[in-house]
Parts: structure tokens; C-alpha cells; sequence
């Protein structure tokens, strides 16, 4: 046995037994006649105290040891003395009287210390380079120690739900989701490809469909699409679920609760913004937009945007008098306080609002009994006051203003309220605001094709209306069984009430410039399944990672992950992507083309 306890178990019940332990050294002392060393592993630290004038072939072992090498001890529980206990560690009351050691494994002279206070130093490119060695943070342990806890609870409750847990395929067919695929050879069938699934999105319906009326799967899901901050690349864990017979609050009513619970169990956040019944805020996709200028918006502070068009009409200001002359739209936002904003502030909100689209903000800034602003000198003053009253403005206040077509204000104003949130610590990072964004658009114009209008979102989903609306309403304001829930300003999970119907779904696909023969070769499988009795179906699928890492207040997704990939999507410790042997291309038949 190499070992009888873990390093953080000892305590003064143990004193006089003999115990093995086995770890990295994680320090050594030399305090004259004793040697003291820091023994660690997953679950802790115990000191061990080694006596030369006792053994000196303990001893001996003990002068050629250094930091992270693996070493076994064999010794004897003895108790510290009192001016020597260590509060800060469990096993701060004792330490191991050493009478043998063994070398497990040698270490070299490492690219970076093991210290979590230094460890912000450390280039990332370095720490991912040597991963293996950065796993052993106590604090990386403690995040993958989490995430272990955080699924076992998803799969407890969904499991007492009377769900069933079933794996889907990994080699899956291309399906438009959102992003790009990543394609794997055939090599039994030259020419053609699997794609690793975007999500199990088809599966999980084909399921409902062969009568799995509740079914959760942990997913690995594989998107090719950037990394950023609150997103891994190339590969992340979902939790996938789907249920028959039910409508959209009956998603609600399984969610809510596990996410309540998993906010009370996995962090220290208070949440807020609740309805009086303790359910989540509900928002439409258009209030949200309207309201917050965005369709995640954050809901720890309030400052809303309001739609001030009627009460700027014929202010004399030629760009808001154009825009609403071009049917556009002029909105307004008031930041409490911000008018001591200073100029410099107020310019890269401004350069901010401009990379969203805007030509420009108007700002008006009521500061010591006076309104400034650069456009005022072109209203009339009577309503200069009247918008004031509208925007609510008092002493102390900054309001912006953006006009343009109405999505455009509102992407503009949505970032300007965030970044003001950010610069006024509105964000506060003990709370924890969910809400459920519904009533998404069915379709939306192309961002590819100009004039072509495509899927907003999940092309699966069930539009409001069935066929009936398709038939009859500009799909423009079409509104889909889809819905979001967010959290402090992130999206964590998308979902809908799927399409289970193969009429409303070749006429859904139509109206988005896809043939019956394009659907066919696309979702042939699922459109067939469909025509054989297809139940009422719908779900969602947050992100485990994404959740985990708001909860937390963690810096990056990256870090959850036991071997992530770089800002560029590469792993570097295992230097992939790589070329591979021209016997594989020929295998696969497939010629690199440079």
C-alpha cells in the first residue's frame, strides 16, 4: 500500500499510530537541527518532520529531495508543538515523525512555481503549455473537485424527475445550428464526412419521437466558432434535456428549481429580481431589446432605456428629426449620477456606441442647476424641458441618446448601459438575477445574403400561430415557441417548443429559401421520424461550464476545463492541431491543398 491516509485527514485522534503517506513535496525547511517538509496532494497538506541525529539515512534522502518530487514517508503521528500549529491547514495540529522515505518520482527544475499568489504571473501560454503541472493549483483542483459535485447534483435531480440519461452519437451528420461544423472524413466512404454535433439537437427529438417522453444527457457539444471569455473553443458540456407533452411553462417549472438550487448549493449570490411567487422575471424577446438593449440583459440594476421618439418630434435637432423621418427610432438613456462623467468618459462611451453601429451619441448633463449639452443650443427650450420630464432627468443626471433604426438604438444603448453599469460598480457581484427571455422572432433578415430572409434562431422551433401564420403573416413577425434564460447579463441556456409537425416544417424551411429536396437531404431522418406520430416536444440545454463559471465569479471558462485550448483554439501541451502522415490523407482520400 502506498499510502493509508490522504494528507489533509490527520488530526490529534490519529497521535502514536503509524500512518504512509505519498505526494509532491511541496517545500522544505532546514531549520538547523530538524528538517521540515510540506507533503501534498489532491486533498491537502501535512507536515513532515525528519530528525537527522535520529536516522541518517533518512536523512540522507531527505538532503537530495527538492519541490515536486513524488516521495512516500512512513512515520509516526505526534502532535505539534502548541507555538507551532498551523490554523490555516487541517492538519495544523500535527505533523509526521519520519523513519522512512521513499523516491517515487524525480522532478526537474519546473517552468513555474505552483503558487497561487504568483500563478497571475505566469503567462498563460506557459501554464497550458505544462497543464499537467498547473493542475496541480489547489485551486484548479477545487474548480475540477466543483464541477465533479455541480454535475453529480444535475444528475441526481434529473434522475429523481424520472428522466433517463442516454448518450448520443458523436460521429453525427452537418445540421445548420448557428456555427461551424467540424467535419471527420470518411474513409469507408471517400468523399464523404461525419460532423461532431453542434449539440444532439435531431437526436434528442428522434428520441421523443420513439416514445423517451423524458431524457438528460451531460453533451459534449463541438462548435468551430471563436473562443471568448465565457466561451471554450472548439468543445463544451451542456446539459441536454427534452421532455414530451408538455408546453413552455412546463420547461420552466423543471428548470427553475434545479437552477435555484444549484445558485444556493454552488454559490454565495443572492438572487434577486424575483417575482413575488419566487419564480424568475419574464421578459419578451422585444421588451428586453426595448428596455435593456439586449436580449440578455443584466437585471442586477435597472436603468431602463425609454423610447422617447413621440416627445423629441419636432425638436428642431436635424439628426433625430432624420431618423424618425427615415421611420427610425429615438431612445434614451439616463444614468443616475453620471453626470460627473468627464469628458474623456463620455468619448469612449461614445467610440463605443460608433463600433455598435451608432453615428454618434447626444448627451444632455444636468449639473449644478444647468443642462449641458453640445445639442441643446438646437432645441426649442420649452421642449428641451418636456424631453427631461420624459427621460425623468433630475440634478446629477447624463442622459444619451441614440437615433437610428429601431434594432440598431438599441444594440447601441443596450452596450452603453453596460458600460456604465461597469463604471459606476452597479454590477454587484454578490447578486444573482435570472430571467427567462420568451417571444423570440421566428426569422430575421440574412447577415449573409442581403434581402434573404433566414432563421433568427433554432430552425426547429414551433412558430406561434402553426401554419396558419406562416401563411398568412410577414415572417418578420412571426414569433417562435423559443426562450432563453440569462443570468447577471449572459445567455446560460437556449430552448424552445419544437416544429413536431412535417408540413409546418417544409413550409417553415420554405419561407427561409430552403427546397423540400434541401430539407430532405438535411433532416430527411428527422422529417420521416415525424410522419410516423411525433409527440409535442420541447427543452433546453444550458451551459455547465457557463453557469458554473458566473456562479463563481471565476476569471475564465478555460480554467474549468481539465486541458483547454488557447485564446486560438490550440492545445499547446499537446500541440494540436497537427499535421498528419500522408498514409492518412491517402487513407481518407484526401489531398492538402497549400
Amino acid at each position: 500500500m502506498l499510502r493509508t491516509h490522504t494528507c489533509n485527514e490527520l488530526n490529534n485522534s490519529h497521535i502514536a499510530q503509524k500512518v504512509t503517506l505519498s505526494g509532491w513535496v511541496n517545500g522544505i525547511r532546514n531549520h538547523g537541527g530538524l528538517i521540515f517538509i510540506d507533503l501534498r496532494d489532491r486533498y491537502g497538506i501535512t507536515q513532515i518532520k525528519i530528525n537527522p541525529s535520529n536516522d541518517k539515512a533518512v536523512s540522507k534522502i531527505a538532503d537530495q529531495l527538492h519541490n515536486e518530487w513524488v516521495i512516500q514517508i512512513i512515520g509516526e503521528v505526534v502532535l505539534r508543538p502548541e507555538e507551532t500549529i498551523n490554523k490555516r491547514i487541517t492538519t495544523g495540529e500535527i505533523e509526521i515523525a519520519v523513519f522512512e522515505i521513499k523516491i517515487l518520482g524525480q522532478a526537474k527544475i519546473l517552468p513555474f512555481e505552483i503558487n497561487e499568489d504568483k500563478s497571475v504571473e505566469v503567462n498563460e501560454a506557459l501554464r497550458l503549455k505544462y497543464r499537467f503541472i498547473d493542475l496541480r493549483r489547489p485551486k484548479i483542483q477545487k474548480m475540477l473537485a466543483v464541477k465533479d459535485e455541480f454535475i453529480t447534483y444535475i444528475r441526481d435531480y434529473f434522475h429523481k424527475k424520472d428522466f433517463i440519461e442516454i448518450q448520443t452519437p458523436i460521429l453525427a451528420n452537418s445540421s445548420p445550428e448557428g456555427a461551424r461544423d467540424f467535419l471527420v472524413p470518411s474513409r469507408l466512404y471517400p468523399g464523404k464526412f461525419y460532423a461532431l454535433p453542434q449539440a444532439p439537437q435531431q437526436f434528442k427529438q428522434l428520441l421523443m419521437v420513439g416514445g423517451v417522453d423524458k431524457y438528460f444527457q451531460i453533451a459534449p457539444c463541438f462548435r468551430d466558432e471563436d473562443p471568448r471569455m465565457d466561451r471554450h473553443y472548439g468543445e463544451f458540456y451542456q446539459l441536454d434535456m427534452e421532455m414530451s407533452f408538455v408546453e413552455q411553462e412546463d420547461i420552466f417549472m423543471i428548470m427553475e428549481p434545479l437552477m435555484r438550487e444549484l445558485t444556493e448549493r454552488f454559490s454565495t449570490k443572492k438572487m434577486i429580481n424575483l417575482l413575488s411567487d419566487g419564480r424568475f422575471q419574464r421578459l419578451s424577446w422585444h421588451e428586453a431589446m426595448e428596455k435593456y438593449g439586449s436580449d440578455k440583459p443584466d437585471l442586477r440594476f435597472d436603468m431602463q432605456i425609454k423610447n422617447v421618439s413621440s416627445a423629441v418630434l419636432g425638436c428642431g435637432f436635424s439628426i433625430f428629426e432624420e431618423a424618425l423621418k427615415n421611420k427610425g427610432v429615438v431612445h434614451a438613456l439616463k444614468i443616475s449620477g453620471g453626470a460627473n462623467f468627464s469628458r474623456k468618459d463620455i468619448e469612449e462611451i461614445t467610440e463605443l456606441a460608433k463600433k455598435k453601429g451608432a453615428k454618434g451619441l447626444a448627451y444632455l448633463s444636468y449639473k449644478e442647476g444647468k443642462i449641458n449639452s453640445p445639442f441643446a443650443k438646437f432645441v426649442d427650450p420649452i421642449k428641451l424641458k418636456e424631453i427631461g420630464r420624459v427621460c425623468e432627468a433630475k440634478e446629477g443626471d447624463l442622459v444619451f441618446f441614440a437615433a437610428d433604426a429601431w434594432r440598431t438604438v438599441c444594440n447601441v444603448l443596450g452596450t452603453v448601459r453596460s458600460e456604465t453599469a461597469t463604471k459606476l460598480g452597479l454590477k454587484d457581484m454578490s447578486q444573482a438575477a435570472w430571467a427567462w427571455i420568451t417571444d423570440f422572432p421566428m426569422y430575421d433578415y440574412s447577415e449573409i445574403e442581403e434581402g434573404r430572409v433566414d432563421f433568427a434562431h433554432n430552425p426547429f422551433s414551433m412558430p406561434q400561430g402553426g401554419m396558419a401564420a406562416l401563411e398568412n403573416k410577414n415572417p418578420l413577425d412571426i414569433l417562435a415557441y423559443q426562450y432563453d434564460l440569462v443570468l447577471n447579463g449572459l445567455e446560460m441556456s437556449s430552448g424552445a417548443i419544437r416544429n413536431h409537425e412535417p408540413e409546418i416544417m417544409y413550409k417553415a424551411f420554405a419561407i427561409a429559401g430552403y427546397a423540400e429536396e434541401e430539407v430532405n437531404r438535411r433532416f430527411g431522418a428527422m422529417i420521416n421520424a415525424f410522419s410516423y406520430g411525433a409527440p409535442p416536444h420541447g427543452g433546453n440545454a444550458p451551459g455547465i461550464d457557463r453557469i458554473l463559471m458566473v456562479l463563481n465569479d471565476w476569471d475564465s471558462i478555460r480554467d474549468i476545463y481539465a486541458f483547454p485550448k488557447d485564446g486560438q483554439g490550440r492545445d499547446l501541451m499537446m500541440d494540436s492541431p497537427n499535421e498528419v502522415d500522408d498514409k492518412q490523407l491517402k487513407e481518407l482520400k484526401i489531398k492538402i491543398i497549400k
